[in-house]
């Protein structure tokens, strides 16, 4: 049993001067060239500079007198409130596994009890042989 497998041709490579190996497809439209890029023109950014440059620049937080105190007691006051409220689901969700715990085991030991029997379960705890042997010695 023969297998035949069908190898692609060896793709053509072009090394450049500096020794940088170029790949071309085997129906290459036009040989390969690098590219270099145009010197001796003004860079883009240059042609379109606006006559004049205005910006806004926010004053610095570092002065004295513009600590925004409102915004951060604000701030605070909202973190505290959504801690509360994540603390209080937690608590919720802590008291009701709880519950839950705690009604399965007594719900168990009902069972158990009612099962095995607690002493004194009037006739359940199986059956009892008593012998008695009763002689009188004064005759």
């Amino acid at each position: 049993m023969h297998t035949h497998l069908q190898t692609a041709a060896p793709t053509p490579v072009a090394y450049g001067p500096d020794g940088t190996p170029y790949y071309a497809a085997p129906p290459a439209p036009a040989p390969l060239a690098l590219y270099q890029p145009v010197t001796g023109l003004p860079a883009p950014a240059a042609q379109h500079r606006p006559a004049t440059l205005t910006a806004y620049l926010p004053e610095p937080m570092d002065v004295p007198g513009r600590d925004p105190w409102p915004a951060r007691l604000l701030a605070g006051g909202v973190a505290l409130g959504a801690g509360g409220i994540g603390l209080s689901f937690l608590l919720q969700a802590l008291a009701a596994a709880t519950t839950g715990l705690g009604l399965l085991a007594a719900v168990l030991a009902l069972v158990w009890l009612l099962k095995n029997g607690s002493g004194s379960g009037g006739g359940r705890g199986g059956a009892v042989n008593v012998h008695v042997n009763v002689t009188n010695r004064n005759r």
